[in-house]
């Protein structure tokens, strides 16, 4: 694993190879392992590939830098999470531009079976601490296994991870610079509480700055990474609003709450139901509701017998297996990672079973047995 780990962060370090050209090559020979050993038949194998990337390969800075890395991260308790990775988030591995590696500290699983992000403003008002507030309170009494991200800035982001902590809840907050130090330094405190109860996420080595470009990257992890997002509060422009067009790009659900229309910082929520580009809620049960998240786990349900359905396949047969101890659903990447099948295959089984009725499709891509 460690080698694995070495080759990636050694692959996010050639000149003049992106995220994009690194992840397609990744997905065509399978591993970052595979393309540096099998660098100098790389053209046979990968056509499009130009010589000058072939010699680019040839980095020995890269793999130093990436070892230094691995020595900072084992000596701070930091797990480096590859794209191959089972603990990789394989909601966000499903993403095209998603990182080829995580830097990790904490102490929650981030492929939890439900997992919201609450963002909005720096500029939180009284109005938004309370919706902020309220809606983690009510959460905690509907549905209190749910893992909450957000970015640790200033306003909303601080106001749910506070309120998560104090609630029970587990919250991971994923940052635009590395983890050899906390931005801004005022929210110290509140993340070495959430190391206990979650944990700090981040794609940067350590010695990067948080620099602007880096929170809108970050920003891609926030809406990647989970279900639904959920706006609290946002101006007609800000990091907020590119987190909601990044889920909705990423086919997750997308809610926001609605304000006053002349308050400056409710224009862009507003402006987000108006456009239909984010579902108006109003409390944590309409998003319990609207997600399929209100079924108690000793709720009656019907069994499924599976002896009136002889044509069921073994891959089918294993999806039931695996959803018959979750009454309330499994979301389809976590299938993904327990049964080991590709995402394609995965959709078009449940596609199958769906008809059979077999399971049936909730929001935010949960699937449980009818």
């Amino acid at each position: 694993m460690q080698d694995e780990q070495i080759y990636t962060l050694a692959l996010t370090r050639i000149p003049g190879l992106g995220l994009m050209g690194a992840c397609s090559l990744m997905r065509t020979l399978g591993s970052a392992s595979a393309i540096f050993q099998n660098r100098k038949e790389l053209k046979e194998l990968v056509p499009e590939v130009s010589n000058k990337l072939v010699k680019a390969l040839d980095c020995p800075e890269a793999f130093k830098r990436a070892e230094q890395e691995l020595q900072f991260a084992e000596k701070n308790q930091i797990q480096c999470i590859t794209l191959n990775d089972p603990a990789y988030p394989s909601r966000l591995r499903e993403c095209e531009d998603a990182p080829l590696a995580l830097f990790y500290r904490g102490n929650a699983s981030l492929n939890a079976l439900r997992i919201v992000s609450m963002v909005g403003t720096r500029h939180a008002t009284a109005y938004g601490e309370e919706v902020c507030q309220s809606f983690v309170s009510d959460l905690a009494n509907l549905c209190p296994d749910v893992l909450i991200v957000s970015g640790l800035a200033y306003g909303i982001d601080i106001q749910a991870h506070k309120a998560a902590l104090q609630h029970g809840f587990s919250t991971i907050g994923v940052l635009a610079h590395g983890l050899d130090r906390i931005y801004p330094a005022a929210h110290r405190k509140t993340a070495v509480s959430m190391m206990d109860q979650g944990g700090l996420l981040t794609e940067f080595m350590s010695g990067t700055n948080p620099d602007r470009q880096n929170f809108v990257k970050r920003n891609r992890i926030v809406a990647g990474m989970s279900d639904a997002t959920i706006v609290i509060e946002s101006a007609a422009k800000g990091g907020a609003l590119i987190t909601a067009e990044l889920a909705e790009s990423y086919h997750r659900d997308c809610f926001a709450f609605p304000g006053r229309t002349t308050d400056t910082y409710s224009k862009g929520c507003n402006e987000l139901i108006r456009n239909n580009r984010a579902s108006l809620i109003l409390s944590a049960e309409d998003f319990v509701d609207a997600m399929g998240w209100n079924m108690a786990p000793n709720q009656a349900r019907k069994t499924v017998q599976r002896e009136l359905f002889p044509e069921l396949n073994e891959e089918e047969k294993k999806i039931i297996c695996l959803l018959e101890p979750h009454p309330e659903g499994i979301q389809i990447n976590l299938l993904v990672v327990e049964a080991n099948i590709p995402i394609n295959q995965m959709s078009a089984l449940l596609f199958e079973l769906e008809m059979k009725g077999v399971v049936r499709a909730l929001a935010g891509g949960v699937y449980k047995l009818i």
